[in-house]
């Protein structure tokens, strides 16, 4: 057997993690070294320093090229966090060395990057996962319980926002963040938040989205020399499903009041469901009879607040039973899709059908 390959013998999962940024150090590994089924084998960054830095804190040997700890190391997954430009590329290079894979949100830029990851998942049979976390916070599992219960009847419309004061304010490089230069993330805050948004109320309707508008922009974040970023900051996009419902995602790296903004309110006949916005209690429903539920069922994570995502237990359970993951490599792509194709239609300034999944 390959020295890298899978050993059935050994009990738990062994995890190699490429980019040591705040994700990965707030919430991947912490959660992996937390959960007894899985150990930290080996970490990756191209900051050689920080590498070594999070290595000892984590007892993991450190590379600083991931395609060499994908050489070396004996690892069973790999948790991608790195700039987006890189998603496609690393995903599909581990899948092909023989590696589960969870990568981090968007799973890549574009649809030709995209589908080289469905490829290549394919392929190599493992698993892939995509890093949308709103999926697991318990306000929004209670939501899709109730929705599926037919608490709403019939669903009619929505709108949803995610804004907090950006990566520069969160980021371990704070100003200096890939997040805010292009060439890097390729997307700004429509690719940093939008996309959960848009995975979110796909996975919660059920729906898939048929078009897709709105207004993109940069009106704040600025650059050390004062210059404005060269991604967006500002999204306002409106949506259209298949089955005729109509609603409005807003994304920003602008509110700053301090608090996170993450609210999704759902309109239906029977009712309206408000998820995220009352601080005592994650999904609030108010009937058109005149009643009203209040379910007490825990928060949404925060940038200042983590709580446990839930991803990495389930990238997890997904390796030991073979079960396909919720938010698979499929998954991933269709909600990357919605926000590549809101940003091509508001350069044009129009309204853009969103391209369907290929063929499985």
């Amino acid at each position: 057997m390959h020295p890298n390959q899978h050993d059935a013998h050994h009990t738990r999962i062994r995890y190699g993690f490429i980019g040591c940024g705040a994700i990965n150090q707030r919430r991947h590994m912490p959660e992996v070294q937390a959960d007894p089924r899985c150990q930290i084998s080996a970490v990756c960054d191209i900051n050689q320093a920080r590498a070594v830095e999070v290595g000892a804190r984590f007892g993991a040997p450190t590379y600083t090229d991931y395609r060499q700890m994908l050489r070396e190391a004996v690892l069973d997954a790999v948790v991608i966090a790195t700039p987006n430009c890189l998603h496609a590329r690393m995903s599909v290079d581990a899948l092909m060395s023989g590696r589960h894979v969870l990568v981090e949100k968007p799973m890549a830029t574009s649809a030709a990057e995209g589908q080289a990851i469905l490829t290549a998942q394919r392929a190599s049979g493992k698993v892939c996962m995509v890093g949308h976390n709103q999926r697991y916070m318990p306000p929004h599992r209670k939501a899709k319980q109730l929705l599926e219960a037919g608490a709403l009847g019939r669903i009619i419309g929505f709108r949803s926002s995610l804004k907090h004061s950006g990566p520069d304010n969160w980021s371990v490089d704070g100003r200096d963040s890939w997040f805010l230069r292009r060439q890097e993330a390729v997307m700004g805050a429509i690719g940093d938040m939008a996309v959960h948004k848009a995975d979110l109320l796909r996975w919660l309707l059920g729906v898939e989205f048929a078009d897709v508008g709105g207004c993109i922009g940069t009106l704040s974040k600025r650059y050390p020399d004062g210059r404005l970023i060269d991604v967006d900051d500002t999204v306002s996009i409106t949506l259209s499903t298949t089955g005729g419902i109509i609603g409005s995602i807003e994304a920003s790296w602008t509110n700053f009041s301090g608090d996170e903004d993450n609210q999704t309110i759902i309109y239906g006949e029977r009712g309206v469901m408000d998820i995220g916005g009352d601080p005592a209690y994650g999904v609030v429903v108010r009937y058109a009879d005149g009643t009203r539920e209040a379910h007490a069922v825990g928060a949404i994570a925060t940038n200042k607040q983590q709580t446990a995502s839930g991803v990495t237990a389930a990238f997890t359970h997904c390796i030991l039973t073979g079960e396909r993951p919720l938010i698979d490599a499929a998954e991933g792509y269709r909600s990357m899709m919605v926000v590549v194709t809101a940003l091509q239609a508001a350069q044009e300034a129009r309204r853009l059908a969103i391209p369907a999944a290929p063929a499985a």
